[in-house]
Order: structure tokens, then C-alpha cells, then sequence
């Protein structure tokens, strides 16, 4: 006891002097704060996406009425641009819920936590999938139109499509599993994965980064590459009339997909980078924050694709774009005089038919 009262004594003087023991670490730890950000999230996010789940269902729902009236549902091309358009319907569901939550906290329990993160990355992913099919499908009907026209039946499409769906359902298992409803002091109720200790979290969530950045962004990336270089290769070495038209259109599909893609995945894979690094210091946090504000922006940019990507792929075609003046002169009689509807024949099949439907 007597011990314990000098330990005390000793330790009151030599901090009422102004000096420091030994056993106390003189070392700022730096807290990074993300309240800002946050707060710039919760102006910028809802917004964006209402925006976002607004175009999805007029765009998406449009390509539906047009494919469902003048197209026959059947063929692979259809099969999976069907499929697109449920996956970023799926996707797009998601959204209010997400806005309702940056701009205040989440208020839908923990079922429709799971639930919701779930669809959003289900869809996410399929719809990034189906893009890349859709464009392997063009690839096969233009340079291996002969070949192509065994394979290219209403089972392969089928197949192809169960198993996109199945590899995104795998993919997203780990938010049906890690997401959870806990009360934050500061932002209330949180809808986060969570259930772990941090380096166990860091780890999931480093897989999720390069996950996204391997399986849904590189690896799509380089097969529409390939892809769209092989076909205007192969419509450069043909007669064809609308040539020009045909390489613009290749052209506007390979910088838009990369334009709205490329910045979030890098930010993505930085932030990968970031988790990695064992050392923060006050650089890290300005980085880190940077790295925030670029993640709500681009992040945006990408979404925004994936909503319109079926409106983006469906009407740069002359036959989508007869079949919707068809459509507004049906629903809009006084419109007829005013737009000329093109007879497009579908029954011919020629290397560069696939950029008419």
C-alpha cells in the first residue's frame, strides 16, 4: 500500500513539473475524420441517385415495351438484353433506399439491410456481365458469322445468362452474411458491414476492392477490347456501305464504356492500395479524404452507365430507333406527319446487321 501511494506521489509531481514519464508515448496518433466527406455525400448522393433510379426505369422499361412489341424474344441478342434490363432494374431498386439512407441514417431494419445490399450488388455485377455477353455476342455474329451461326442458339444464351446470375449471386453472398444494423454516436443507425474485428473487415474488404477491379472491371474491359478491335477490323475488310457509321458506333461504345468505368475502378483499386498500407500519417488522411470525394463522383459516373447502358446499346441502331418512332406515332397519332418511320428489314442477316437491332 505504502508502494502504491509513492507510485502516485511520484506520478503527480513529475506531471504537475510539465515533464512526461517514461511510459508515456509522446507520438500524435492521427484520427482520420470523415465528417466532412460524409456531410458531402449526404448533399451530393441522393440526389444523384433518384436520378439515377428515375432514367433506369423510363430508360429500361422503354427497351422492355419496344423488345416485348416488335421483337422476337427468342433470339440470343434479346435473351440477353432482357436480361440487362432486369439486372439494372434489380440494381436501380436499390437506390431510393441508399438516398434515404446518405441523407439521413438507416431506418429500414436489418432484413431489408441484407436484402438491399444484396440486390444492389447482384445487380451491380450481373449488369456488368451482360454488357460484356452482349458484346461477345457481337463479337461471334460479325467475325465468326459462320461458326457463329450453330452456337449462337436460344440454349447458349440461356446458359450463358444462368450462369452470370449465378456468379453474381456468389459474388454478392458476402453483404447477405457481413451487412448489419448497429447505432453509430455520430450517424446514427448504420446499415455497414461489420461483425469482425478491423483487420479481419480490412481483409473482406480488400477482396471486395480487387474483386471488383479483376472479375467486373479488367477482365470485361479487355474482352470488349478485343471484342470491338476484331470487329472493326473485320468490318474494314469488307464492302460495306454504312462502314464509317459502323466504326463510329464502335468507337462511342469503347470511350463511353471506358470514360464512365475507368475513374471508379481506379479510385477503387487505391483504395485497395490504401487499406494495404500499414503507415497513416496526415498525408494518408488528406489522401484518404481526396480518395473520398473522388469515390462519390465517380462512383456516380458509373452507376449512371450501368442505368442507361440497355437505352445506350439499343438506340444507336436503326432498327430500335424505326421501332421507337413506330411506338410514339402509335401512342402520339398527331406526331405521323412529322416523323418518318424507316422500313428496316430484320430477315437479313449481314456481318454488320448486329448494329441495327
Amino acid at each position: 500500500m505504502g508502494d502504491d501511494l509513492a507510485y502516485l506521489f511520484d506520478l503527480f509531481n513529475t506531471t504537475d513539473n510539465g515533464t512526461v514519464p517514461s511510459y508515456v508515448n509522446e507520438e500524435l496518433v492521427t484520427l482520420c475524420s470523415k465528417v466532412i466527406v460524409n456531410k458531402f455525400g449526404a448533399q451530393f448522393i441522393p440526389f444523384f441517385y433518384h436520378v439515377n433510379f428515375v432514367l433506369s426505369y423510363l430508360g429500361n422499361g422503354l427497351v422492355l415495351i419496344i423488345i416485348y412489341k416488335y421483337e422476337n424474344l427468342n433470339t440470343v441478342t434479346n435473351i440477353f438484353l432482357l436480361n440487362l434490363v432486369f439486372s439494372n432494374i434489380l440494381f436501380a431498386s436499390s437506390l431510393p433506399f441508399w438516398a434515404t439512407y446518405h441523407s439521413s441514417e438507416w431506418i429500414f431494419g436489418l432484413t431489408l439491410c441484407k436484402i438491399v445490399s444484396c440486390a444492389y450488388f447482384i445487380g451491380f455485377y450481373s449488369s456488368i456481365l451482360f454488357l460484356t455477353l452482349m458484346t461477345f455476342d457481337r463479337y461471334l455474329a460479325v467475325v465468326h458469322a459462320v461458326a457463329a451461326a450453330k452456337s449462337r442458339k436460344k440454349a447458349f444464351a440461356i446458359i450463358a445468362s444462368v450462369a452470370v446470375w449465378c456468379i453474381s449471386i456468389v459474388a454478392s453472398v458476402k453483404e447477405l452474411v457481413l451487412n448489419n444494423v448497429w447505432k453509430d454516436q455520430v450517424y446514427g443507425m448504420m446499415c455497414e458491414e461489420t461483425g469482425f474485428q478491423k483487420s479481419t473487415m480490412d481483409k473482406w474488404r480488400l477482396f471486395s476492392y480487387y474483386q471488383q477491379f479483376l472479375l467486373f472491371f479488367l477482365l470485361p474491359l479487355c474482352m470488349v477490347l478485343y471484342c470491338y478491335i476484331s470487329i472493326t477490323i473485320r468490318i474494314l475488310s469488307i464492302r460495306m456501305k454504312e462502314k464509317c457509321r459502323a466504326i463510329k458506333l464502335i468507337f462511342v461504345i469503347i470511350f463511353t464504356f471506358f470514360a464512365c468505368w475507368t475513374p471508379y475502378n481506379i479510385v477503387i483499386l487505391l483504395q485497395a492500395i490504401q487499406i494495404s498500407a500499414t503507415d497513416e500519417n496526415d498525408e494518408g488522411c488528406s489522401e484518404s479524404e481526396g480518395l473520398g470525394y473522388a469515390l462519390y463522383v465517380t462512383r456516380n459516373m458509373a452507376y449512371l452507365y450501368c442505368c442507361i447502358s440497355p437505352v445506350f446499346y439499343t438506340f444507336v441502331g436503326k432498327k430500335f430507333q424505326s421501332h421507337f418512332r413506330r411506338l410514339l406515332t402509335k401512342k402520339i397519332p398527331c406526331l405521323a406527319s412529322h416523323i418518318s418511320i424507316s422500313s428496316h428489314s430484320t430477315s437479313q442477316r449481314t456481318p454488320h446487321s448486329t448494329y441495327d437491332y
